[in-house]
């Protein structure tokens, strides 16, 4: 008897009779969908334990990154929902990819939620919502508004700026940024660790920048927004302002916000903001002003910014993070998260003067770079006290509190610099108070003495040991090793692990 292939040729082969009992394409439709279905701790257990030690680290750790936080349960659910299936090259309404209907709806909700966030009217200004991260979304915006060696003015990285923001030494261009673009840093006043605007708007009237940016990710006061407006004015260039670190304390209203005074402002979303790990570029849209002949004038920098995303540097947007944001700005907006915000003022400051007021005031009589802080964070400088950044962190780090070391004003080394970051926002996510944070201000102080005794003892032991460099960073390293046999850091670890796992965590 005659019969079809799959394909419908005529085979006059009699059918081949099973054995099985379930056709071959069941039994293999079955085996792809349990591999498809099992969760993650049947599926693959290696990654799985790796997740849960991470887990347990994040509860029993004292985190002080300042870029760092603990995002709520339901934007950990956004982000890992069907909506990381689609590829949407394109935007809401012009897409390569059919089958883009809820995708729209969704970044056109992430869109309005942003605007209404931070109290931006939709005629005035707009959002893209796609850039992956900070950096690349600074690039983007520079990209759009400069041709290729323009020139950038940006706060210097040992003074508190970021590496996007157009860094070089004056042997290597560190950031990509200063090799597309010509940077000139502007500097604080080391006599008050405060950013010194006439200084800067000296060198601005010199340099004539396109661009100059306002942002930090190491200072913890407040940038005078209308001031870099006006010098941004003066020679004709655009204020960018990154407003990375602090965008959630701008959207709970505890701090000025940056966008009266900016042509664009960028920022990342999941640091103050708690939000996923993505970006967005605000830009100026309307009236831009009138010209000598009474004529109006408009910002042009829609089109530019978003061409400048898509299809200039990014491909399909990571529509899981997107949807993800937009629950998050969605949070951002109810009184619980500026209450928040309040907290993690009070908080940083609650640190700052623990650890920098005088020992006769209550202090533990540290040098705090400006004196103390208006933000989110606290930046040490601890070259009085003998020891670096890079040594204290591993301290921290092995009792169980993560810090990083950072520069400060005099530094010449990123990797062993003479200052230490720290935040409140994580700890603050989890229930932490000021008593709390001023324990945690003693914490610190406990593992800078014990990093100086134990520095005094590496150094001893490595040159007996005839170590090449007895005194580097690497030598200490290598004598501290994982800590499990120094008694002093066992027994503070012990005691940050009790402690600091009698706090909530969103998702635990």
């Amino acid at each position: 008897m005659a019969g079809k292939t799959k394909y419908g040729v005529n085979d006059r082969r009699e059918p081949a009779k099973s054995s099985l009992a379930v056709p071959i394409h069941a039994i293999f439709e079955a085996d792809e969908i349990q591999l498809l279905a099992a969760n993650l701790e049947s599926a693959d257990p290696d990654v799985f334990n790796i997740l849960q030690r991470e887990k347990r680290r994040q509860k029993h750790f004292i985190n002080l990154i300042p870029s760092e936080n603990f995002t709520s349960q339901a934007v950990l659910d956004a982000l890992g929902s069907i909506m990381q299936n689609k590829y949407s090259e394109g935007y809401p309404g012009a897409r390569y990819y059919g089958g883009n209907q809820h995708i729209d709806e969704a970044e056109r909700l992430c869109q309005q939620r942003a605007l209404q966030t931070f109290g931006l009217n939709e005629k005035e200004w707009g959002v893209n919502v796609q850039p992956l991260s900070g950096s690349p979304a600074n690039l983007y915006a520079y990209s759009a508004l400069l041709n290729s060696h323009d020139r950038i003015m940006g706060l210097d990285l040992p003074h508190g700026g970021h590496l996007s923001h157009g860094y070089q030494t004056p042997t290597k261009k560190i950031s990509a940024i200063s090799k597309y673009f010509e940077t000139l840093p502007y500097r604080l006043d080391e006599s008050t660790g405060l950013i010194d605007y006439q200084k800067l708007e000296e060198m601005a009237t010199l340099y004539r920048p396109k661009i100059i940016i306002a942002g930090t990710s190491a200072y913890s006061r407040l940038i005078e927004y209308e001031r870099m407006r006006d010098i941004a004015r003066k020679v004709g260039a655009y204020l960018l302002s990154d407003m990375a670190h602090i965008s959630g304390l701008v959207a709970g209203g505890v701090i000025p916000s940056p966008f009266p005074f900016s042509d664009v402002v960028t920022t990342t979303t999941h640091k103050s903001l708690r939000g996923p790990r993505g970006a967005m570029i605000f830009f100026r849209k309307g009236v831009k002003g009138v010209n000598k002949k009474g004529i109006e004038e408009f910002y042009d920098l829609e089109n530019p910014i978003n061409a400048s995303v898509f299809p200039g540097h990014q491909g399909g947007p990571h529509n899981h993070t997107i949807t993800a944001l937009a629950v998050a700005l969605r949070q951002a907006q109810t009184p619980e998260f500026k209450d928040y915000q309040k907290t993690v003022l009070l908080n940083a400051k609650a640190l700052a003067d623990r650890l920098g007021n005088p020992t006769d005031k209550g202090g533990l009589g540290y040098n705090i770079v400006s004196g103390g802080t208006d933000n989110h964070l606290v930046l040490i400088d601890l070259k009085d006290r003998g020891i670096d950044g890079a040594r204290v962190e591993r301290v921290l780090e092995l009792v169980g509190v993560a810090s990083n070391k950072n520069t400060v004003p005099g530094d010449l080394s990123a990797m062993k610099p003479g200052g230490l970051r720290m935040g409140s926002p994580a700890m603050t996510t989890r229930g932490l108070l000021p008593d709390d944070f001023k324990r945690i201000a003693e914490i610190v102080d406990r593992a800078v003495t014990m990093t100086l005794a134990l520095d005094r003892k590496a150094k001893e032991e490595m040159a007996a040991r005839g170590r090449k460099n007895p005194g580097s960073v690497g030598a200490f390293l290598e004598y501290v090793g994982d800590g499990n046999e120094i008694r002093e850091v066992l027994e503070v670890r012990r005691e940050v692990e009790d402690w600091v796992g009698t706090f909530s965590l969103p998702w635990l």
